[in-house]
């Protein structure tokens, strides 16, 4: 069981971030899951794979060539933590500011709660202070 969530969230980056593919996000993110850490400053989470989808769009529009490398996990009962290194080059305004054509670089952890292949909880700690210094809007 350890190493298919391993490969849970292997998959889950490779297709849902490095191809695009909003449509895998149902698939592998429960009705009931919960993402803490990327959504608004008020709450802080995206409820269920609607929320989840919205959240993809707006940051594969800012950044569509993103690329995110798994760099390692590890796995413990229903949990996987994943350590991953994000690339790209924001080209888009719909993260509240115009597209400043600049390449960003931003490493971040996902710990991540799995129930019957799929994520069911995800606390995500990306380096979101680099990527608005790297941008030059903070």
């Amino acid at each position: 069981m350890l190493e298919e969530n391993k490969q849970l969230i292997r998959r889950w980056f490779e297709e849902v971030w490095n191809n695009g593919r909003s449509e895998a996000i149902p698939e592998m993110f429960a009705e009931d899951g919960i993402a803490h850490g990327l959504g608004n400053v008020s709450s802080g989470e995206l409820r269920g794979p609607a929320d989840f989808q919205a959240f993809h769009r707006n940051f594969r529009e800012a950044f569509p060539d993103i690329s995110v490398s798994v760099e390692e996990t590890i796995a413990e009962g229903d949990m996987v933590a994943a350590r991953c290194l994000v690339r790209g080059q924001h080209m888009g305004g719909t993260l509240g500011f115009a597209a400043t054509q600049k390449p960003m670089e931003i490493s971040g952890i996902a710990i991540v709660r799995i129930r019957d292949g799929k994520i069911v909880e995800a606390w995500n700690n990306f380096d979101f202070m680099s990527l608005y210094q790297q941008l030059g809007v903070m």
